[in-house]
């Protein structure tokens, strides 16, 4: 399995690997605090420099590969989403680091970029793309359902996040076999 950065893209999302030239885009999207009370890195405000400078320089490490997302109908960047925990050995990638400014939420932006990163992931050969959430992120939790991946379980007191809480973390996945099922239900629910 060997992913590689470049860009990506659909009718709906433009998946844009991450580098400096974004942070100034990204910057007002993250500005809203309730993005992060459930994440264990906090990135509004004074926090998005650090939380920007961590994603960056994981994905020019190789330790992850971070995008800027991007509405293809008007060109704006909506957000992020990002391949983590990179491993070729097992053939296993996991999704996650997604959010979403206020006016993409609850549209077509992120079942388009999933597509776009499930298909990326399995066409480079991966046999497994894991999810995981918040215990308390029902929203997150039901987009995955939505999406077909299934919940596996939950590991208890998982991370300390930065509000000295500790998170569960619910873990969902899609295996190579159910990718089929899952890519014809995101393109039905993109047409």
């Amino acid at each position: 399995m060997i992913i590689t950065p470049h860009i990506r893209e659909n009718a709906i999302a433009r998946l844009e690997p991450l580098t400096e030239a974004h942070r100034e885009e990204l910057r007002p999207l993250a500005d809203e605090a309730e993005l992060w009370a459930l994440t264990s890195l906090r990135g509004d405000g004074e926090h998005f420099d650090p939380w920007f400078d961590l994603m960056l320089g994981n994905t020019l490490s190789g330790q992850q590969i971070s995008h800027l997302v991007r509405r293809r109908d008007d060109g704006a960047a909506v957000g992020h989403s990002a391949w983590l925990s990179l491993v070729p050995a097992h053939k296993r990638v996991e999704i996650g680091w997604t959010w979403y400014g206020r006016m993409a939420r609850g549209t077509a932006i992120n079942p388009a970029a999933k597509l776009l990163l499930l298909a990326g992931a399995f066409d480079a050969g991966a046999e497994r793309v894991e999810l995981k959430t918040h215990h308390l992120n029902a929203r997150s939790q039901a987009a995955m359902t939505k999406m077909g991946a299934t919940r596996e379980g939950t590991l208890r007191r998982h991370l300390l996040c930065w509000t000295g809480e500790w998170r569960d973390t619910v873990f969902f996945s899609v295996l190579k076999t159910e990718w089929p099922a899952v890519k014809a239900g995101l393109e039905a629910r993109l047409a």
